[in-house]
């Protein structure tokens, strides 16, 4: 049995079950002029989605934009689910060994959209308008995205019968287990890929083809299942990398206007991903639209704006985020031809400036930042260079967002490292946890002692930026990203000294422990020790092999010499 499924048969007892692992479900949305948006289709036809989730679904499905989406279009979109939802998929066990940012959600949904507009005169308004949507829970951009372009375009051609076909494949898949490489077959493609772990070495080496396949077709590789293409996200926006990157680590309000779906959703998830390996704690909407049920709490003027990045492309918004402290207008995203470097110096920090707010026009359609947010680190002046001198060289897209990745990725590291260092140094020795007392707790966190911290373990250490750290993590320790990695934290080590305690329990002389006991006392110890090995199940902690096994026949041991009387009751007990 895979444990990804739940208990029972995963082929018999768990109908979808394979499918579900991946996909929530897979919608087709029709766009007609009597009636509007709609869901025409949706596979496997037994999913139970609400009337708010099928109504937000139908709009995100749809470009909100006055620049025109005419052929295909691809981008993506997050939208909250509806409370009490069950999953057929095991998340808690897929989310043990996933790296934070790749970690399911029990609160959002994720949808992958293939829009198709096309001039047609058989339909009433003039075009066939028709989407197909991916709704997952997990966030793998890249791969749904590939998968779109392969189902898609035969899709729309061939329509129900195609898509029932492609949703049986799905359900033959193996479940996404982080650490594996993987053969996804689809409408004849093999897509190969790895499921990221969270024990892999950060910006690690890209997925290699596995040796000795023998697949017909041979596989096609995906070297990622979840990184963008950065250097088009920010390409326009280079010279700001710093200041993106601390709006994103604050969690700061932002509202991205955009062109189009695909230029928001692509910058809005790449804002989000650019503090990873710390995960964005904060909800993010690659693409929102007026018709989003969150849309009056996120625009409301009585009070200060939530922590959020919106995506939008309808120039409405405009007006209605005047009062928010962070908008960025983009123009298209175009990937920058050959020119000589000194045009391209003047040029590029030309693109987008930084504005006041009070400039945000209605009418001025000009790319621009409207911030008053003052970094608290300095530029990196060497890496923009750098990536001048590339797109001078045509150095291909690949390479440049790799270089990106790798700034991105160090510089948080630089500033969580220090973090993580003083969060260990609060767990307790291990020689403090005996069997005989409940295990010790973890130090409460004190913002003035990690700070006293920074002279001789800061992030000067590994990073070459100046500037104002302590200032930046003062700002830190009052986001929700403070408190998410902080959270997440604390229960690893809580869990980390609940599997010790076990251990040096099964380590003890439990026997001989019981020679002089009271049978009230040894009850006790029963029921204590049961109930902490039902948690450690429940948990499923780390601990060495053989513990709870030889706790197991500990207690039994322990129960066979009570009165007959005294083990019915204790069962009874045990069993509930």
């Amino acid at each position: 049995m895979n444990p990804l499924y739940g208990s029972g048969s995963p082929r018999h007892e768990e109908p979808w079950a394979r499918f579900s692992s991946w996909l929530e479900c897979v919608c087709v949305v029709t766009f007609d002029l009597e009636l509007g948006q709609a869901i025409e289709l949706v596979y496997p036809q037994d999913v139970k989605l609400t009337e708010k989730e099928k109504t937000s679904i139908c709009y995100l499905s749809f470009p909100d934009s006055y620049s025109g989406c005419i052929g295909d279009t691809q981008f993506s979109f997050r939208l909250r689910q509806s409370v009490g939802r069950l999953s057929r998929f095991r998340e808690d066990v897929y989310n043990r060994e996933a790296p934070p940012t790749l970690q399911t959600e029990a609160s959002h949904f994720f949808g992958y959209v293939y829009f198709r507009q096309v001039k047609d005169v058989s339909v009433k308004r003039g075009y066939f308008q028709k989407s197909l949507v991916l709704v997952s829970r997990l966030p793998y951009t890249h791969l749904f995205h590939s998968l779109l372009q392969i189902v898609a375009p035969e899709f729309f051609e061939k329509l129900e019968p195609c898509l029932e076909a492609v949703c049986n494949g799905v359900d033959q898949w193996p479940p996404p287990v982080p650490g594996l490489t993987l053969n996804l077959p689809v409408m004849g493609v093999v897509l190969q890929v790895r499921i990221p772990s969270k024990t892999d070495k950060p910006g690690g080496s890209p997925v290699r083809q596995a040796a000795g396949e023998n697949l017909l077709p041979t596989p096609t590789l995906l070297p990622t299942i979840h990184e963008l293409d950065l250097f088009k996200c920010f390409q326009s926006v280079l010279i700001h990398l710093q200041m993106f990157w601390e709006l994103m680590l604050l969690g700061e309000p932002v509202v991205v206007m955009a062109p189009s779906p695909a230029v928001s959703s692509e910058t809005v998830l790449a804002l989000v991903s650019s503090i990873s390996p710390l995960k964005f704690c904060c909800d993010f909407r690659p693409y929102f639209t007026i018709h989003d049920n969150e849309f009056r709490e996120f625009t409301t003027r009585t009070q200060a704006p939530p922590n959020v990045v919106l995506g939008v492309t309808n120039p409405f918004f405009i007006k209605t985020f005047q009062n928010w402290p962070h908008v960025v207008r983009l123009g298209e995203i175009k990937m920058a031809g050959k020119r000589s470097s000194s045009s391209l110096l003047c040029d590029l920090p030309k693109q987008v400036k930084v504005k006041k707010l009070s400039k945000l026009k209605t009418l001025d359609t000009k790319p621009g930042i409207y911030t008053a947010f003052k970094t608290f680190l300095h530029k990196d002046k060497i890496l923009i260079k750098r990536l001048l001198k590339g797109i001078q060289r045509n150095r291909p897209s690949e390479v440049q967002s790799a270089i990106l990745r790798r700034h991105l990725l160090e510089l948080t590291q630089s500033f969580i490292i220090p973090l993580e260092r003083y969060m260990a140094s609060l767990m307790p020795l291990q020689r403090s946890v005996t069997p005989w007392k409940t295990p010790p707790q973890v130090r409460p966190f004190s913002q003035d002692e990690f700070m006293s911290t920074l002279d001789h373990a800061g992030p000067q250490l590994t990073s070459v930026l100046k500037g104002d750290w302590m200032g930046l993590y003062r700002k830190f320790f009052r986001s929700p990203n403070f408190d998410g990695w902080y959270r997440h934290r604390h229960k690893e080590m809580t869990q980390k000294l609940e599997s010790l305690h076990l251990e040096v329990i099964c380590d003890a002389e439990l026997m001989s422990w019981t020679k002089d006991k009271s049978e009230v006392e040894i009850v006790d110890l029963i029921l204590k020790l049961r109930e902490k090995m039902n948690k450690a199940r429940r948990q499923q902690l780390q601990m060495k092999d053989g513990v709870l096994e030889k706790l197991d026949t500990f207690i039994n041991s322990i129960m066979s010499s009570l009165p007959e009387d005294l083990q019915t009751v204790l069962s009874t007990q045990i069993t509930r």
